[in-house]
């Protein structure tokens, strides 16, 4: 039976790893989603589950199907509080996600995905999104509160195929519930500690025999989980709002057409990141953090992040609005399906920031206010047959960037930054000001195909191809004023201009990106057995070029080093194999499956000692490769118990890599001979080989686990069961910067998540839950600020929290 949808009594359900075979079209999602309802857990049948996944455009169970896939049902993200993708990380031990605000933000699988430590406008992330078969090319989007969400598939490793270019991970597929001619609806209240706030609520039917709409509408407010004694506010708060409708047009059986749109904002003060630690630094001791605090007489507010406590300066905000509409037609031809998706998408992001992470007035503006529209039309075909099975079609898509950045230095900033006599004048830095216009113009358009052969029973061969072009147009221009209104440039020779161009540098330049791309794959799957898969597959994709729009290097005249400008596209080969099983009459699954991903030209923040220069920029290592093997078991051995294990090792390093920025440790005491011993001041290398150190923000291990028990009763005599429920998950310590170091390894922690409740037949959940159960102390992200002064900052996770839900369906 299909629950993506998953039954009221079932508050959790296990997580699987899957892959999938043959290709055809999805079939009637809206009639299936919406009006199969599965009784599973409900006691109204023994027969056991089955889990629908649209991984490949088609319905199918989640057994079926040859690509490692977790799939997270919509009652379980309500369930257990997975309302984005930073909390679904919790479910899914291969998914990483890091955000020290909405546009700095990367979501990796099995380690890799987005360049780590630098945002860029011209370079694009690794794991695709996708809501209703709409690509959405910012990662801000997984910030987001899930809206109305009925199911989310992590598909991991490679995508290339179907999934468009920049899959070279893996995708996050989600399919939202959509509209019905039946009326139905449901609503969700919560409150909870940190005066958490959350409201839910969708409402769904016919408006005539042909025409059904559906509305959905989620809010959720919390304060924030750091003190800013400053301003005397929390920051690091939750404000977020989100509407959501759609028609559906079904004139006849065969043709359905579906209008949506959607707006989300949100609000908060954020985004922060506090004192941690300082460590020793190539920089001689008087200008390391200690001595350079003292000078100006300043002392952090609390040296212990748990404290929760800042005093930064500057204005904090994290206004990101997103929305956009698309319109997808399906049609029945009768030998196969042809499905349109277009679609337009927004975003708009206004921050503001404190960089220097201080109290004290360094930089009082750091700022990149930024604007997106972006265009997409896909057309496919698929048709399927007792032998044989396809899929082809076009993409295209096209993005433009807006981007007006600006960092402003203050009165501390002359002590902070400069040596010597002009270090003690803080008019030579008060005031000095870089206006950035960074703009991008992207397009892409490709030609897919996949076919499924089947020459023998329970044997499909699975070829697939795309065709991919690429272009991008950029532009970087960073115009300098001094305090003094005075344009800052590279023909003067004043030791003040010098100075100040030593800190914020002038730089034009106009990159250009272009290229072709084929990427293909094969797959080949054999049922061994009754409820017995096995398969492997073999996958040549590319995640596409890009061009630089956060500066270049200068060369020794002040002209930008356009070789900097462009960055290559990743090459990508990839390897999987895997079996999925199913036994003790599908009650027990286990699914495990090995993989191995080796990439050339990662893109990666680097230091190229080959231009003469040290500024960091994004550019290509050498080669990286990730390779581990994923388990994932579950156990249903009645409708009143459940239980889950999923389970992870990757192994990421950087193969060849001998240009990457050093760590602090080895950082800022000038270039001549390397030092001998870190911490001890003196020359630093002008970069670092880091060949074979792990890749940043991957656990060895990471483990998610869970499950609940259930008993029938009844109260005020309304039948129903009381259940509990926990679910947890674990990883090992990882490293927290681009280049590892001492100073940013996070240990490894686990986190406990509990609930307790009473739900009826009829459609009313009454539940407690507590997150954070046993208030661990853990570290989301380690940083290292500018200027390698020694300091180290970072974002706290969340404390215990706790609160309780109402939620009733109908």
């Amino acid at each position: 039976m299909l629950i993506r949808d998953l039954g009221p009594s079932l508050a959790l359900i296990t997580i699987l790893s899957f892959s999938t075979p043959a290709f055809a079209e999805n079939t009637d999602v809206i009639a299936l989603d919406q009006e199969a309802r599965s009784s599973a857990g409900t006691g109204d049948t023994d027969a056991p589950e089955e889990i629908i996944v649209t991984a490949r455009r088609r319905d199918e169970t989640a057994q079926e199907i040859p690509i490692a896939v977790s799939v997270v049902g919509g009652d379980q993200i309500d369930n257990t509080g997975s309302f984005n993708v930073g909390r679904l990380q919790q479910l899914t031990p291969t998914l990483q996600f890091y955000s020290s605000n909405p546009r700095n933000t990367s979501v990796n699988i099995r380690g890799i995905g987005v360049p780590f430590g630098l945002t860029n406008d011209g370079i694009e992330q690794g794991v695709g999104i996708y809501v209703d078969d709409v690509y959405y090319s910012r990662v801000a989007s997984a910030t987001f509160d899930f809206l109305d969400v009925g199911q989310i598939e992590v598909l991991r490793g490679p995508q290339g195929t179907l999934y468009g270019k920049n899959t070279t991970a893996g995708a996050i597929n989600i399919s939202t519930r959509q509209p019905t001619f039946n009326l139905e609806g449901r609503a969700e209240v919560s409150i909870g500690n940190l005066n958490f706030k959350q409201a839910k609520a969708a409402i769904s039917g016919p408006l005539s025999d042909t025409i059904a709409a559906r509305l959905a509408v989620s809010g959720t407010s919390r304060r924030g989980t750091i003190f800013n004694v400053t301003s005397g506010n929390w920051i690091n708060e939750q404000d977020n709002i989100g509407l959501r409708g759609q028609l559906l047009w079904r004139p006849n059986d065969n043709i359905d057409v579906t209008l949506s749109g959607d707006f989300s904002v949100q609000n908060p003060e954020c985004c922060a990141q506090i004192y941690v630690r300082t460590g020793a630094t190539q920089r001689t001791l008087t200008r390391q953090y200690a001595a350079l605090a003292a000078a100006q007489n300043y002392q952090v507010v609390s040296t212990n992040p748990f404290d929760r406590l800042t005093d930064v300066d500057a204005d904090l905000n994290a206004r990101n609005e997103i929305g956009g509409a698309a319109l997808k037609i399906k049609w029945d031809t009768g030998p196969g399906t042809l499905t349109s998706v277009t679609a337009w998408r927004y975003w708009d992001w206004v921050p503001a920031n404190d960089r220097d992470f201080t109290g004290l007035p360094i930089t009082t503006k750091s700022n990149n206010p930024s604007q997106q529209q972006q265009y997409t039309q896909e057309i496919r075909y698929a048709q399927s047959g007792d032998a044989f099975d396809f899929v082809v079609g076009a993409f295209a898509y096209h993005q433009k960037v807006r981007t007006q950045g600006i960092q402003e230095q203050g009165p501390a900033a002359s002590r902070w930054l400069l040596t010597g006599a002009l270090a003690n004048d803080p008019s030579v830095l008060n005031g000095l000001t870089a206006r950035n216009d960074i703009r991008l113009d992207n397009t892409s358009a490709a030609l897919f195909g996949q076919f499924s052969w089947k020459p023998l029973t329970g044997l499909t061969i699975q070829p697939g191809f795309r065709v991919n072009y690429d272009k991008k147009e950029g532009l970087y221009n960073s115009v300098v004023t001094n305090g003094a209104g005075q344009l800052v440039t590279f023909a003067s020779t004043d030791p003040r201009i010098v100075a100040q161009r030593g800190v914020l540098s002038p730089q034009r330049f106009e990159p250009k990106f272009s290229d072709w791309n084929f990427s293909y794959d094969l797959t080949l799957s054999y049922e061994v057995a009754q409820d017995i898969l096995a398969f492997a597959t073999y996958s040549k994709t590319f995640k596409s070029g890009g061009v630089n729009l956060n500066g270049v290097p200068n060369d020794a005249a002040g002209n930008p080093i356009l070789a900097a400008g462009t960055v290559k596209p990743e090459s990508v080969n990839h390897f999987e194999a895997g079996i999925k099983a199913q036994f003790l009459n599908r009650n027990a699954t286990l699914n495990l499956s090995a993989f191995r991903t080796d990439i050339s030209e990662y893109q990666a923040l680097v230091t190229n000692g080959q231009l003469g220069v040290l500024r960091g920029y994004l550019a290509n290592a050498d080669k990286v490769r990730t390779q581990g093997i994923e388990a994932d078991f579950s156990l249903r051995p009645s409708d009143r118990f459940n239980v889950y294990l999923n389970g992870t090792y990757v192994d990421a390093k950087y193969r060849s890599f001998a240009d990457a920025p050093c760590p602090p440790e080895l950082s800022g005491g000038g270039t001549g001979t390397p030092v001998a011993a870190p911490g001890v001041p003196g020359n630093s290398p002008a970069n670092c080989d880091i060949s074979g150190q792990r890749l940043p923000g991957v656990s060895k291990w990471s483990f998610s686990y869970g499950g609940e028990v259930n008993t029938p009763t009844s109260v005020f005599g309304r039948e129903g069961q009381i259940y509990v429920g926990i679910d947890g998950n674990y990883r090992t310590g990882f490293s927290s910067n681009p280049t590892p170091s001492i100073y940013t390894n996070i240990q490894d922690y686990a986190l406990t998540n509990y609930r307790v409740g009473f739900r009826t037949d009829g459609g009313i959940n009454l539940f407690g839950f507590v997150r954070n159960l046993f208030d661990v102390n853990y570290f989301e992200q380690l940083a290292v600020p500018s200027g390698n002064t020694g300091l180290i900052v970072g974002q706290p996770g969340d404390p215990r929290t706790y609160g309780i839900t109402f939620a009733i369906t109908f």
